[in-house]
């Protein structure tokens, strides 16, 4: 087991025509840690790009991960990661989009329901434990009668793009505190978080 090692997994669909979709969101926040870390993603054998990294020399190493399958079957390369690199689910930090947080908010935990969330769903199955940490990044509810299938498969507004950019920095902070500082600590600087 690679003790010092975390899987940080981004949630979202695969392809230039999701790639800016609120579903997407925890992958545009993992590319702002891969970013960071001057890491690159490529084609790893478990059906997901991988980028891998530490946040600072001889702190913990961070295997970046996104599925090349769809958010509701995220399960199966998750399972797979975490056995080939030997990581143990309570080293698993899954960023996802959250309809029941406004946009522009972000709450972390561990374990827990899934809240409807598929890949969520399929991740606890694949694991046999829904005990993963979990940033959840606030995208709000759809307005109106607006369905939240078609909502989560829109792209961000252009007035919502300026408050994004600051989100997915705040997103990639919160893993790198929770990785570091434990997720007491990083519960306290984020959630409720004014900007």
């Amino acid at each position: 087991m690679a003790s010092d090692s975390w899987l940080i997994v981004g949630l979202g669909n695969p392809g230039p025509k999701y790639e800016t979709t609120r579903h997407n969101v925890g992958q545009m926040a993992l590319d702002v840690l891969a970013d960071r870390m001057s890491a690159k993603f490529s084609l790893h054998k478990t059906n997901s790009r991988v980028a891998e990294g530490r946040i600072m020399p001889g702190g913990p190493k961070l295997i970046l991960a996104k599925s090349n399958g769809y958010m509701n079957t995220s399960g199966g390369p998750v399972s797979a990661l975490a056995k080939y690199f030997g990581v143990s689910p309570d080293r698993i930090i899954v960023l996802h989009d959250e309809l029941d947080l406004p946009f522009d908010s972000l709450k972390l935990k561990v374990g827990g329901g899934h809240g409807g969330h598929n890949g969520l769903r399929d991740i606890a199955k694949a694991l046999a434990t829904p005990d993963f940490f979990r940033v959840r990044i606030g995208i709000g509810r759809p307005p109106g009668q607006q369905d939240a299938a078609d909502y989560v498969l829109r792209p961000f507004a252009s007035n919502e793009r300026e408050a994004l950019a600051v989100l997915l920095e705040d997103a990639a902070d919160a893993s790198e505190l929770l990785v570091t500082d434990g997720l007491l600590a990083a519960q306290q600087r984020f959630h409720g978080a004014s900007r």
